[in-house]
């Protein structure tokens, strides 16, 4: 019998509403749009970790990175961004390097280096362009592969560069500038290498090296007046068993050397965790703004539900003489509440996949669909209409059924 009644109240709410079709579709809208603006936000912030860990995977997981301006090696401590002043002010200097390399020959060690400044080339500019300075072994370290050219080597010339694609177009208006020259704060640069374009600019060194140029290590120092300001060194092992023995002994050295642990050493997935972090505090500060939308989605939802109520007044009261509890009168309209804001979440849900992939494809990564995502965004629907219906259909069982029965359309 209570089944019966179940589907006697979705016939009930499904003819209300196609009698007020315009009224319902523009109800039903306020929550498909903040249902899809949540949706893309979670989907794209998945794709986001999920490419930097895949980066991970693609070097074997065998990668260990050490990084200034840290107290601590664990994980909370580590996820807080570093800023442009620890960088400047970076605790990482070249004996740490030498000192790495010694802990195991089979180890491809390639510190990071950056120098801001305004590139000039004959046919552009480009203002605070991203130069890194780094070693040959920087190649073994991060997965990048070469369009033309060749990336730099112990005997390259100092004034050697490697340039991203789409800074070359910026900065020489052709994607193969190979032998062509720049200039870096007075000092003239050979372009020998172009990179292949990257699916992904998002990566765990923090760079786009689409927009970048590499050059020489040594070239890099004579712009820090011959010092070295290293913001990472990226550590690479054969395997992960060497990796392991070898983390622990670099921290050792490392600590000899500082004199203190003013650096992190990390290694795994851990390394993906401040640019996820980063990721998902921007995801949430977005998806709670766009959470507003469903607020407003919500109230809509309420006020055409105490109109619907006003409206079929008199229902109530033929229903209540007839034999309908309270209860049943509740239900009748929070079914009717809840079809509403779960057919705009579903649309909605389809609408943010559609649009998160359409973004994946501009910002060129995948984005992910998790069953935490279909959960937050199927949650939030029946949480709204519950919420924003519960009180029009208390109204409606509350009203008296002979004043009811007086009431005429």
């Amino acid at each position: 019998m209570r089944r019966l009644l179940i589907f006697d109240h979705l016939s009930s709410a499904l003819h209300s509403l196609r009698a007020n079709r315009t009224r319902s579709f523009l109800t039903t809208l306020g929550i498909t749009i903040g249902i899809a603006s949540v949706t893309t936000i979670l989907t794209l912030a998945a794709g986001v970790a999920n490419s930097v860990n895949h980066q991970i995977d693609d070097i074997g997981g065998n990668i260990a990175v050490v990084r200034p301006g840290v107290s601590s090696s664990t994980v909370p401590s580590i996820v807080r961004p570093i800023s442009p002043q620890q960088y400047s002010t970076s605790t990482l200097d070249e004996q740490d390097i030498t000192m790495i390399n010694a802990v195991d020959p089979k180890l491809a060690v390639a510190p990071i280096m950056t120098v801001d400044g305004t590139l000039k080339a004959r046919n552009g500019n480009v203002s605070n362009g991203m130069v890194v300075a780094t070693t040959p072994s920087f190649i073994k370290t991060t997965p990048l592969a070469m369009q033309d050219g060749d990336f730099i080597a112990d005997d390259s010339p100092a004034q050697s560069a490697i340039i991203g694609w789409k800074m070359a177009i910026d900065l020489f208006g052709t994607d193969s500038p190979l032998g062509q020259n720049f200039e870096l704060r007075k000092q003239t640069f050979t372009v020998v290498g172009v990179l292949k374009k990257i699916k992904n600019p998002i990566n765990f060194n923090n760079i786009d090296f689409d927009s970048s140029i590499i050059i020489p290590f040594e070239s890099g120092k004579k712009f820090h007046s011959g010092r070295s300001q290293i913001q990472q060194i990226n550590v690479v092992a054969p395997d992960s068993q060497t990796l392991q023995t070898a983390v622990p002994k670099i921290e050792a050295v490392l600590d000899a050397n500082h004199g203190e642990r003013d650096f992190a050493v990390i290694s795994g997935n851990a390394i993906a965790e401040p640019t996820n972090t980063m990721f998902n505090v921007l995801a949430r500060i977005m998806a709670a703004i766009a959470v507003v939308s469903l607020v407003v989605g919500g109230i809509g939802i309420m006020n055409i539900m105490l109109v619907s109520v006003a409206e079929r007044t008199r229902e109530i009261g033929i229903r209540k003489a007839v034999g309908a509890s309270n209860i049943n009168i509740v239900w009748q309209f929070l079914i009717e509440s809840l079809i509403i804001s779960l057919t705009g979440g579903l649309i909605g849900v389809i609408i943010g996949l559609a649009v998160a992939y359409l973004l994946g494809l501009f910002f060129l990564f995948t984005p992910i669909i998790t069953l935490e995502t279909i959960l937050v965004a199927g949650g939030l629907s029946l949480i709204v209409g519950i919420i924003f219906g519960i009180y029009p259909a208390l109204r409606a069982a509350s009203k008296d059924p002979i004043e009811s029965l007086r009431h005429y359309r």
